[in-house]
């Protein structure tokens, strides 16, 4: 190890002690800005001491990557990885420098990275990855990633760079059968509908991605999971879904709180709402097995009752059950509603806006979610608050909710819950409005950590 990498590594571990001990604040990134400040090759140098899975994709990163460490650590493995979403160059940079493999049991650790997809490239380059997790590619911050094909294309060339490396994708999204690279490849989906039950059926208006990679016509669906995932079927050629090495054969209940389906043969449940969240279960399922972990130590893994940073934490505030879920673009927003379409209890929602880099500072999106779809729910009050809160309050006013307390200040977001007339309170916060939120949480005591 050269001298510009220890004195990265040093500064890396004291700017960490000092946030997170001193100034009790979290967060990796500005320890990795600092450690790739001093060596821009840091990465190259401490790869050699562990495998690599990147886990990637549009929405679910945060909560596969979670489970999949999860998964490994209940099949003995010592793991290490980014839990708070910091998912950029630098905050993978810090996570790796400051954090510490600690067994010593013959089986080679690995480091969990949840990795933004325009960093893909950057992170591959630098450590070849053992495997990459690809969950989805939706419409999203268009700003930065631009069209879903764009988007795509930055994760391939990041894959191109660990030939060798497993690829586990998503087989019922269509765009993952694309790209010329050469990694073997291993699809999940689902496959709960028995083929009797099959309609034929196109994508709803709107939808991206719903293309054959053969003819660019557009695909049919056998069945659609939410928005272009499904068992799909070209009606020109003879292009179709992929085999599945892996598939949710179940669906057998749904709730805002849990969820209990089954994966070839495995009944399983997770401590989350929405059908989409099972998607996540599912990639971390095949990543387990891929490596040789029994089904029932997965089983266990998913029905630990740790909760998920930023991912439906649910919160305590004075007698209010709070729950936070992140939304940021249309299709994620559209599953958190049809989520809270399972709630059984009148509730209040919160929306909360900001468009910062890390949001996407382009918020057109917002009317592209399917606000209009609460009104079928128990929804009782709506607030909307953030940095641009005119925005929110003008989209949902559209949708029919007119009556709307505003809450321009994130000061006042606890007193807001507060002040909510149901026991049940949703709050939907794009990124960084969530990480304010959880500073205001953090600073009355009601979690342990803004960060």
């Amino acid at each position: 190890m050269g001298f510009k990498t220890t004195v990265a590594k040093l500064t890396a571990k004291s700017s960490y002690w000092l946030l997170h001990d001193i100034l009790k604040r979290g967060g990796t990134s500005l320890p990795g800005k600092l450690a790739v400040k001093i060596d821009p090759t840091i990465l190259k140098h401490i790869q050699q001491d562990f495998d690599l899975i990147v886990v990637t994709g549009t929405n679910g990163k945060t909560l596969t990557t979670a489970l999949i460490t999860r998964v490994l650590r209940a099949g003995d493995y010592d793991v290490i990885t980014n839990p708070s979403g910091s998912n950029m160059i630098q905050g993978i940079t810090g996570t790796l420098v400051t954090s510490k493999f600690k067994k010593n049991n013959g089986k080679r650790p690995i480091a969990v990275l949840e990795v933004d997809e325009a960093n893909v490239a950057l992170v591959a380059s630098a450590i070849q990855p053992k495997m990459f997790v690809l969950t989805n590619i939706f419409r999203d911050q268009l700003d930065r990633y631009g069209e879903i094909y764009t988007t795509y294309d930055k994760i391939v060339s990041g894959i191109k760079y660990a030939p060798d490396a497993k690829v586990l994708a998503n087989g019922d999204s269509p765009i993952f059968t694309r790209g010329d690279f050469k990694n073997p490849r291993i699809y999940f989906g689902f496959d709960h509908i028995q083929p009797q039950d099959y309609q034929s059926l196109t994508a709803p208006n709107n939808t991206d991605g719903i293309l054959s990679p053969t003819d660019n016509s557009v695909l049919n669906y056998d069945f659609i999971t939410y928005a272009n995932l499904g068992k799909y079927r070209s009606h020109t050629d003879h292009f179709a879904r992929p085999k599945l090495q892996y598939a949710v054969t179940s669906v057998d209940k749904l709730t805002p709180k849990y969820s209990e389906f089954t994966i070839d043969d495995t009944s399983l449940r997770i401590e989350i709402g929405g059908l989409y969240n099972i998607y996540n279960a599912l990639s971390a399922f095949a990543v387990g097995r891929e490596f040789n972990i029994a089904p029932e130590q997965i089983k266990s893994a998913f029905e630990s009752n740790a909760q998920i940073f930023g991912r439906q934490e649910a919160i305590n505030v004075d007698g209010k059950d709070v729950t936070i879920v992140l939304i940021k673009n249309p299709v994620g927003t559209n599953t958190v509603i049809d989520m809270m379409l399972t709630e059984p209890e009148p509730f209040s929602l919160m929306t909360l806006l900001n468009a910062n880099y890390a949001d996407g500072i382009d918020t057109s999106w917002i009317w592209d979610a399917e606000f209009e779809k609460l009104h079928t729910t128990k929804i009782t009050a709506v607030a909307t608050g953030g940095e641009r809160y005119k925005d929110i309050q003008v989209r949902l006013k559209m949708a029919g909710f007119k009556d709307q307390a505003v809450y321009q200040d994130l000061n006042q977001i606890v007193t807001a819950i507060q002040k909510m007339p149901t026991k049940k309170v949703y709050i939907a916060a794009t990124y960084t409005a969530m990480l304010q939120l959880r500073q205001q949480l953090s600073a009355a005591g009601y979690i342990k950590g803004g960060f």
